[in-house]
């Protein structure tokens, strides 16, 4: 009995070394946005340099993940896992010594390099470990971890940068990961599903440029028909995937499952949506607003309070109601936050009703997060948890890449459209860092506003398209918990 506590005790344990794994790589993703007009004034950014700091990031973080997804069930999570925070944490050294635009970019290649590591081992030792009753509680640990430490990252980046200097943000990772290091070679239990690595060069490299492509082409003026070019190699890739079965980095055949197909989806369209909003409005808040990089992420930390309000009642709503529809309720919310926030941006409407429309979408973020990743592996085998949480990761990575990517195309775009040219380029290429060096700033930063609530407006098309997917997942969660039913019967 005193064995059977011990090993319960350490499984929790293990838990929450992977929750400040997650942590760190989910922070990563969020805490720059806010520290980006400090950034791009400390190391002379343009609006593209910005948007491939916070793009690549996910770029290679999408790229990788499918690969040691499938390496941590062969050659063991656990091993995977402490490598990934190593590499994370050397890539933050790099980026809080960079010294150019270029350095940075690289630095965070190698954060996402290691971040596509943690990612998906975190999910599928949990997969693997947790049953029952126990699974719920770590999926909703787990999610909230994902919702919380996301929407706490504007504010903490906000106090590290008024405090000391944008270098922190990286920084703070150095001595977190080697602690995490520390207690996950003490903690966290080795897991693996054994099996030979299928030698699929062609499929990572198809998947690596297609998604690489696309991100490129929107955010790269001169290369659009990059996205093209994308588009037809993702397209590619999924035919060869889908002929190689076995041996195939992607298992096509996890999508015979319509939880996970849908869900994969829905959670790729609301990665999308969130993340062209992080991406937005920092550079409004700072560059139209007038508030400090602390004022910005106070503003931005009403998500991290929303969800926190969430985070206690998610898992009771999911008892009362189901995933599904816990899903459907939190991502309804979050598009009602988002409308209001665009309606508040374009309006140029007291901060405050900005940040209660943030509040909103923060509790619809911590019910709908934990819940959409657990209906996706709903149906997945403990022996395919890795592959089946790494793509999931890739399609939320690949997401938060294209939102980001979306939404500084669509600013560009407008402010092209609205000012004049010899204001425009100035205005965009800095991400409204140059608004107060013209006369008549007011009316630029009237037309910055314009911009950045059409930058909105697409992310709430994405939110939309993903509440769609949502009731689509619930619709066939539910048919298929009808058939299951009627096979138990007969």
């Amino acid at each position: 009995m005193m064995l059977r506590k011990n090993v319960r005790g350490q499984k929790w344990i293990a838990l929450g070394v992977l929750a400040a794994g997650l942590s760190l790589i989910v922070l990563d993703g969020t805490i720059v946005g806010v520290a980006l007009p400090r950034i791009i004034e400390s190391l002379g950014l343009t609006l593209t340099d910005a948007q491939w700091v916070t793009s690549l990031y996910s770029v290679v973080f999408a790229a990788f993940l499918l690969s040691f997804g499938k390496l941590g069930d062969i050659y063991g999570r656990r091993r995977i896992f402490l490598t990934g925070v190593a590499i994370f944490i050397l890539g933050s050294l790099l980026a809080a010594c960079a010294g150019t635009a270029r350095l940075l970019i690289a630095a965070r290649a190698v954060q996402g390099l290691g971040g596509s590591m943690v990612l998906p081992t975190t999910l599928s030792i949990v997969n693997a470990t947790f049953r029952g009753k126990d699974r719920a509680i770590a999926f909703g640990v787990w999610g909230a971890v994902m919702a919380g430490m996301a929407a706490v990252g504007p504010l903490l980046g906000g106090w590290l940068t008024t405090a000391f200097t944008w270098r922190y943000i990286f920084l703070v990772n150095i001595p977190l990961g080697l602690i995490i290091i520390a207690l996950g070679v003490l903690f966290v239990p080795t897991s693996k599903a054994g099996g030979d690595m299928p030698r699929d060069l062609l499929g990572f490299v198809l998947s690596a440029a297609g998604s690489g492509a696309v991100v490129y082409g929107l955010i790269e003026d001169s290369a659009r028909l990059a996205v093209l070019v994308g588009v037809v190699l993702l397209a590619i890739f999924a035919w060869w995937e889908s002929r190689r079965a076995d041996t195939a980095l992607l298992d096509m055949r996890l999508f015979r499952l319509p939880t996970f197909a849908w869900g994969n989806l829905t959670a790729g369209a609301v990665a999308t949506g969130e993340f062209a909003m992080i991406f937005i409005l920092p550079l409004y808040l700072v560059n139209v607003r007038e508030l400090t990089i602390m004022q910005a992420g106070w503003v931005l930390a009403a998500m991290a309070i929303g969800a926190l309000v969430a985070g206690g009642s998610a898992r009771h709503l999911a008892a009362a109601l189901g995933a599904a529809r816990a899903v459907i309720l939190g991502l309804s919310l979050e598009v009602a936050g988002v409308a209001a926030a665009v309606v508040v941006v374009h309006g140029e409407r007291a901060t405050g009703w900005l940040t209660l429309a943030l509040v909103v979408y923060g509790i619809g973020l911590g019910i709908a997060s934990a819940q959409l990743t657990s209906l996706v592996l709903a149906d997945v085998s403990p022996s395919q948890s890795g592959i089946g949480s790494a793509t999931q990761s890739t399609v939320r990575q690949f997401g938060s890449a294209l939102g980001a990517a979306v939404a500084g195309a669509v600013l560009a775009a407008r402010l092209n459209a609205t000012l004049p040219p010899s204001i425009a380029g100035p205005v965009a290429s800095s991400a409204g860092g140059a608004i107060h060096a013209f006369p008549g700033a007011d009316s630029i930063a009237t037309a910055f506003a314009h911009a950045a609530s059409t930058s909105i407006l697409v992310a709430l098309v994405f939110l939309v398209l993903g509440l769609i997917g949502s009731v689509r997942v619930w619709q066939v969660s539910k048919r298929h918990q009808r058939s299951r039913e009627s096979v138990a019967v007969g």
